[in-house]
């Protein structure tokens, strides 16, 4: 058992490295109670975040616009090293009775993972969480802070780290997004 317990660890250690670990299974935070999906589709920038692996430029923000089938089409880009790189996913709502829950997907071969509006006004910021139980012994988690425009008032940030810290999720590593320089966009 420990070789096998060792081995798992040794394979999903390269992907949790640059992400959030914590012991124990993911939080429950409470969601944005009435969310309104048609309000927050749009263009959302990225103000700040825990660090993701998969997030490594700067400029880097989300369109979600409505599919006719109902699904979310999910756009992200960021521009590294100088390079505008866009990644095309979907998204679903996974709980009509709760929207605020959905799930996306960049892959056709991976499953939904969790994307959580913790807390949106629709119209100038929104708090994203996410989180994957690894084993239900630890978890890595991910939050973002996102804005309608590429900077938010410091208040307004102080704010939502309150929000998720209120929601026991630990953001003492998010860090501020490289909004700066952003000529080319989505």
């Amino acid at each position: 058992m420990k070789i096998s317990s060792a081995l798992v660890f040794a394979l999903i250690l390269p992907i949790i490295r640059a992400q959030v670990p914590h012991w124990g299974p993911c939080p429950e935070p409470a969601v944005q109670p009435a969310f309104n999906l048609k309000q927050f589709l749009g263009r959302w920038f990225e103000i700040a975040k825990l660090p993701a692996q998969f997030e490594k430029g700067r400029c880097i923000e989300t369109n979600f616009t409505l599919k006719t089938d109902n699904s979310i089409q999910v756009v992200s880009s960021e521009i590294l090293k100088g390079e505008l790189r866009k990644i095309e996913g979907s998204g679903v709502i996974e709980d009509l009775k709760n929207p605020a829950k959905m799930g996306i997907s960049y892959s056709y071969v991976l499953p939904f993972s969790p994307y959580w509006i913790l807390s949106t006004d629709y119209v100038n910021s929104a708090l994203v969480y996410s989180c994957t139980d690894i084993l239900r012994l630890f978890h890595v988690d991910f939050a973002w802070i996102l804005g309608r425009t590429r900077t938010l008032p410091d208040s307004t940030i102080q704010k939502a780290m309150e929000i998720f810290a209120q929601n026991n999720i630990d953001v003492s590593r998010m860090t501020p997004s490289r909004q700066q320089g952003c000529e080319k966009s989505l």
